[in-house]
């Protein structure tokens, strides 16, 4: 029970990040944000990876993973709203100026995360590891176009 807790707080923590995006007013401010919710996400797909992998034994959380991640990447775009583009990110020129380019991949990750969520919800674990395949390759493919590369 405390585990099932800890991971509904997890989750609204993440649906929170998401919908707080409207609210916050500087572009320092929604850089930050938008930090914070990509760093939630990885933890989300690295997390939801070590389960789907067989590397560890909490398949009990996976659904909690898979809404975060459906919440998370259900509008991705807004995190990058103009003039956000400065500063301390990771985030290239091309999200702005390839801008439909980044909302068409932006929208893939979302349908791709409501299918992995969907597919988890149902217990369909035989296609648990081709969902997560698919909405990792589209994660990287959108990084390798519109984030600078990890040092």
């Amino acid at each position: 029970m405390k585990n099932a807790r800890i991971h509904q707080c997890i989750l609204l923590a993440s649906v929170c990040l998401v919908a707080g995006a409207a609210f916050a007013a500087e572009p320092e401010d929604i850089i930050k944000y938008r930090q914070s919710v990509m760093k939630a996400n990885g933890a989300h797909m690295a997390a939801a990876g070590a389960i789907i992998n067989g590397k560890v034994d909490f398949k009990g959380q996976l659904g909690d993973h898979a809404k975060a991640l459906q919440a998370i990447n259900k509008d991705i775009n807004s995190l990058f709203p103009k003039d956000s583009d400065f500063g301390e990110t990771k985030a290239l020129d091309a999200v702005w100026k390839n801008n439909a380019d980044f909302q068409k991949r932006a929208k893939d990750a979302a349908q791709k995360a409501d299918a992995l969520a969907k597919t988890v919800a149902a217990g369909d674990s035989k296609n648990y590891g081709a969902r997560f395949k698919e909405l990792s390759d589209t994660c990287k493919a959108c990084h390798k176009d519109f984030r600078k590369e990890e040092k």
